[in-house]
């Protein structure tokens, strides 16, 4: 049987990529300012830092550019997105947006007030900074596995219902305004949702009066793990399962640069009436006119289509199990990950990689710069580094459960050899990972956002 299911696609347009020398790359980091997201990418060998918005379009996306209808309100691709948008969500209201941070932006500051909690199965880093940023308390109710990243569970992402019943019997919807949960779960690994939680999920709602939403980026990989792991339904395409995902949600938001295979785009989708005037006019405000939200026609075009093509099921066996390869290629070679691989990335256990190095001094970050160094990959961290803060009632600085570095792939840019790059480079490190120093903060220490601009030096 083959393991390794091979690209389906063939390759048009290739650009150049090359390789800096250890001197370069430690001249590069310094100036830096020993933040991965200051490297140049010209200096980047093999680029892991995210999956959104580094796809590769498709040809049928690329021909759909040369379609694009500029005019200002009401252009012919806006009534493609929205139709397309329509039918996979079946929400009634489409927003569009130029990325999935301002879909959370707008919707949180229409939504919330201060002081308001905004539960999910984990909050990713530009979600939790719009909750904060309007007045809201993000708060986690991933189940006990997903904390865990040794243990196996095929859907490490699920929501602890319990948990989330207690939360609302307890504040009331008038202090929790909305659910969200993330498919899959950046945070916690790329983790599935199942089918089952979802529902579980719903009927809490329900129970309570609470509207629930989803962070939709990765859907179409999710329902792709409802096919493989849940037995009701591995005989339905991915289609009806995305279809069946969403008819238990009263809204979504976005980043098309993920799941839509574009370089650019997002949207807001829901059913409440009473939300549309004013989300609107907020996107008028900051966006744009609410048929282009902040997107030209031919982004709009690129965007319907590659929603339509994330669902193809050739493409996303291809997709998860490029992931998986890399996986097993690190966990053959003793390296430890999170366990099981999740759709979009493999995410390096920091705290098992280096624990001599204490998660005040940052590991994560620690692991990613010195993956740099060694072999030219960017990757980030997913850990104390985002996520570590000062609580304001004890004073006491309060860790992730998970010290975690992502690899997070590309769709459709990377190749086999490639992938076998990057599980070398990351073995040659871990044979070092003795000389691998600490890190310390030299400024922005406080913002929950330090880890796109902080500086940092080695301890």
């Amino acid at each position: 049987m083959i393991k390794y299911i091979p690209e389906p696609f063939r390759i048009k347009v290739v650009e150049t990529i090359k390789m800096t020398s250890r001197p370069e790359r430690e001249k590069i980091m310094a100036a830096a300012g020993y933040n991965v997201f200051n490297i140049p990418s010209e200096n980047v060998y093999i680029d892991l830092l995210t999956d959104s918005g580094t796809g590769a379009m498709s040809d049928n996306q690329w021909a759909g550019l040369q379609t694009g209808d500029e005019s200002y309100a009401y252009c012919r691709n806006w009534y493609h997105f929205e139709e397309t948008v329509k039918s996979i969500t079946g929400m009634k209201y489409v927003v569009p947006t130029h990325q999935g941070r301002v879909a959370e932006n707008i919707l949180f500051s229409t939504i919330l007030e201060k002081g308001m909690i905004v539960p999910n199965n984990n909050h990713f880093d530009t979600t939790r900074a719009n909750v904060l940023a309007n007045g809201g308390i993000p708060k986690d109710l991933v189940i006990e596995e997903g904390r865990d990243p040794e243990k196996t569970h095929p859907f490490k992402g699920n929501m602890d219902t319990a948990r989330l019943d207690e939360l609302l019997k307890t504040e009331g919807p008038r202090r929790v305004p909305i659910v969200f949960v993330t498919i899959t779960n950046n945070s916690g690994g790329g983790q599935p949702v199942s089918m089952a939680n979802i529902r579980d999920i719903r009927k809490v709602c329900d129970k309570y009066g609470v509207p629930l939403f989803f962070d939709a980026c990765r859907f179409a990989e999710n329902a792709y793990f409802i096919q493989q792991r849940e037995k009701e339904f591995e005989k339905k395409r991915i289609a009806e399962i995305v279809r069946e995902m969403f008819s238990y949600a009263d809204g979504c938001t976005m980043s098309a640069k993920i799941d839509a295979i574009v370089n650019i785009g997002g949207f807001i989708a829901f059913n409440n009436s009473l939300w549309e005037a004013p989300i609107k006019e907020k996107l008028i405000q900051i966006e744009g006119f609410p048929t282009y939200g902040g997107l030209a026609g031919r982004d709009l075009e690129a965007v319907a289509r590659g929603l339509e093509e994330v669902q193809n099921e050739e493409y996303l066996a291809y997709r998860v199990g490029q992931v998986r390869y890399l996986g097993d290629l690190l966990e053959k070679a003793g390296i430890p990950i999170l366990k099981p691989t999740g759709g979009h990335a493999v995410y390096l256990n920091a705290q098992k990689f280096c624990p001599h190095i204490l998660p005040a001094q940052f590991p994560g970050q620690s692991l990613a710069v010195n993956l740099y160094l060694e072999a030219g990959v960017r990757s980030v961290e997913i850990g104390s580094f985002m996520f570590a803060h000062t609580d304001k009632i004890t004073g006491e600085v309060v860790y992730p459960d998970l010290e975690l570095v992502r690899l997070a792939l590309p769709r459709r840019v990377y190749t086999k050899a490639h992938i076998e790059y990057v599980a070398e480079s990351v073995q040659q490190l871990f044979h070092k990972r003795e000389q691998m120093k600490g890190m310390r903060i030299i400024d922005h220490r406080d913002s929950p956002l330090r880890h796109f601009i902080a500086r940092l030096e080695f301890v």
